[in-house]
């Protein structure tokens, strides 16, 4: 199989994943596939940044251990990652700044300085856009389409004017030239298939998930790593009927979720394990008033305020003896980021057959990173299953919803669609 793993790295701020989510997309129009994750730390500027991208014919399912391209936007990312190239790979740096130290690296590692204050003189910003120089000189060495990436960049920054695609696409198109003239191409022979593919995360398909199953009000309070969530929903809720709420904490959350699926919609909210922890009484009372509520927690590391941008997976604790007491209640963990999208309509039918909380358990990391899925393994025709619903005569005369306990032992409750 063939396949190569680019390594971005730089500061927070150097544009790093904006490169990566360029390259993507570029690979997945390609018909290639992608797996991407970023390592970052909890700063607006400064830090390392680590983002790891992984391209092949055929799907892989992680971000490897092999590192066989690196684009280093500092020296810190050299001093760093140099050694980690293998024998054969390259490393793309800004000659104008950065210095590699040989003695530092594996046998038959290329270089590939750019002269980065040349090629962008005429735009006065080279620390600025010497990603996108990079950028154009990758696409030359792992020999993908330049057509391509300006396609990309044209969508990426269409809504900023034309001045700053043609600033984006020229310097792409400097690097690329440079390294066209100055380097050989590596021994990358791709099998394009020409499938055009997503590049998604799991946050976004477990808001895609949450339209698809009729969701119709969300509530949260940013926390990372699940506020990409709150972000996609907030941008489309309007075109698909869906109040959304950003709360003042987590406490407000789950009770606004607990009210609103209580009165008949569907009603999700989204958290991290520290946030999770002030939400447990309210899905005690969910479990109380048999009210059916979908909880997503995307695990980071901790305990407590914990690593906002750090991985972990130990919260099936907290989930399982969320309140107190004993109530029903399910745990899903989806697998990959197409089962994110299924594992929400699952949980909101699950919900409302049963009448009780439901909550999905994620990480930074499934939620987080990116690959490549194919349209077609999605389908918004979807089976909803909303339970025991009161008919319109019942309700209109001496509906009591807890009056008499069916033989099931789930009483039928309003809704609405």
């Amino acid at each position: 199989m063939r396949e190569v793993t680019v390594g971005i790295g730089g500061a927070a701020g150097d544009g790093i994943g904006a490169t990566g989510d360029t390259l993507a997309k570029v690979c997945a129009r390609l018909g290639l596939h992608v797996f991407a994750y970023n390592s970052y730390q909890s700063l607006i500027r400064g830090g390392h940044v680590w983002l790891r991208l992984r391209l092949a014919e055929e799907k892989v399912l992680t971000h490897g251990d092999h590192l066989h391209l690196l684009i280093a936007l500092n020296q810190d990312t050299l001093d760093r990652h140099a050694a980690e190239v293998a024998p054969g790979g390259g490393i793309l740096y800004n000659g104008d700044r950065l210095k590699v130290i040989r003695d530092d690296l594996q046998p038959d590692v290329h270089l590939y300085p750019l002269p980065v204050r040349e090629l962008t003189q005429a735009l006065g910003r080279q620390q600025v856009v010497q990603n996108t120089v990079a950028l154009g000189a990758l696409v030359w060495l792992l020999r993908l389409d330049f057509a391509v990436l300006e396609g990309v960049l044209q969508t990426t920054f269409g809504r900023k004017g034309d001045t700053v695609v043609e600033t984006n696409v020229g310097v792409a198109r400097a690097g690329y030239q440079y390294a066209r003239q100055h380097f050989a191409p590596l021994d990358y022979p791709w099998r394009f298939s020409g499938k055009r593919r997503m590049v998604v995360s799991g946050n976004e398909m477990f808001a895609m998930g949450a339209v698809a199953a009729g969701c119709k009000f969300y509530a949260a309070y940013p926390m990372a790593p699940s506020t990409a969530i709150l972000h996609w929903l907030a941008r489309h809720a309007e075109r698909y009927g869906m109040v959304v709420k950003q709360c003042e904490d987590e406490i407000a959350v789950i009770n606004m979720v607990v009210g609103a699926a209580h009165v008949g919609v569907r009603a999700m909210c989204a958290t991290s394990g520290g946030g999770f922890a002030l939400m447990t009484e309210a899905v005690g009372l969910a479990g109380m008033t048999e009210t059916p509520i979908v909880v997503i927690n995307v695990q980071r590391g901790g305990p407590s305020t914990g690593l906002p941008t750090k991985t972990e997976q130990a919260d099936l604790n907290q989930l399982f003896g969320a309140s107190q007491g004993d109530y029903p209640r399910a745990i899903i963990a989806p697998a990959d980021v197409v089962d994110c999208f299924y594992t929400v309509i699952e949980a909101f039918n699950l919900a409302e057959k049963y009448q009780c909380p439901v909550l999905i358990a994620s990480d930074l990391l499934l939620s987080e990173h990116r690959e490549t899925a194919d349209p077609d393994a999605f389908r918004f025709d979807v089976p909803i299953e909303r339970g025991e619903l009161v008919t319109e005569a019942a309700a209109a005369g001496t509906y009591k919803r807890f009056a008499i306990t069916p033989l099931g032992g789930v009483a039928a409750r309003p809704a609405r669609h």
